[in-house]
């Protein structure tokens, strides 16, 4: 850790650090515990630097920061680091922000744990930004050709399908027989309401 911080001292001004103090960052992020006051010490010295973007090049320092900001209760700080970070494992950064976000709920309702379907409302209410899924988001519509052929068969054929008319449905639309299952469970439940 000492050794890491006379490196970024030493260092401050050259643009790019040295490959040697960027990865040095990362082993240490990687090493810390998430909550302890070295980790602290190690990301409040990264981020006053100059080259702190440079930084968030490297998965493990983003982590670092977001788990630091959370434990702080610092969410919007935590939000805006991972929107301009540049580390590549988009992934994992999506990850983050739903994780950042969940805290918040947790916070709120004073609680350690949250159901899948709290999770799953989070998410909606929390998209993440374009700049971490530059692909866009997952749609989970089907289109209008799928929903209409969907709709033609509920209304024609039945609104129940067997096992076998589920499997040849889903063969012929391109889905997952559980895909077919849930839209016919799911419009049976609106037509009830």
């Amino acid at each position: 850790m000492k050794q890491f911080m006379a490196m970024l001292k030493k260092n401050d001004n050259e643009h790019p650090p040295p490959t040697k103090l960027l990865n040095l960052a990362g082993q240490l992020c990687q090493e810390l515990q998430s909550s302890s006051p070295s980790l602290e010490k190690l990301v409040e010295a990264m981020m006053e630097c100059k080259n702190k973007r440079d930084f968030l090049t490297n998965i493990h320092v983003v982590r670092a920061c977001v788990s630091v900001h959370i434990h702080k209760g610092q969410h919007d700080a935590a939000c805006r680091l991972l929107e301009y970070c540049k580390a590549e494992e988009k992934e994992e950064l999506v990850q983050l922000w739903h994780e950042i976000h969940y805290r918040r709920v947790m916070e709120k309702h004073q609680t350690d744990v949250l159901t899948p379907l709290q999770k799953f409302r989070c998410r909606k209410r929390n998209p993440p930004p374009i700049s971490l899924c530059p692909e866009g988001l997952k749609n989970r519509n089907y289109s209008e050709e799928v929903r209409q052929h969907l709709y033609r068969f509920a209304a024609e054929v039945t609104a129940n399908p067997d096992k076998k008319q589920r499997e040849g449905l889903a063969q012929a639309m391109n889905l997952q027989p559980t895909q077919v299952y849930n839209w016919f469970a799911n419009y049976r439940r609106r037509q009830k309401s």
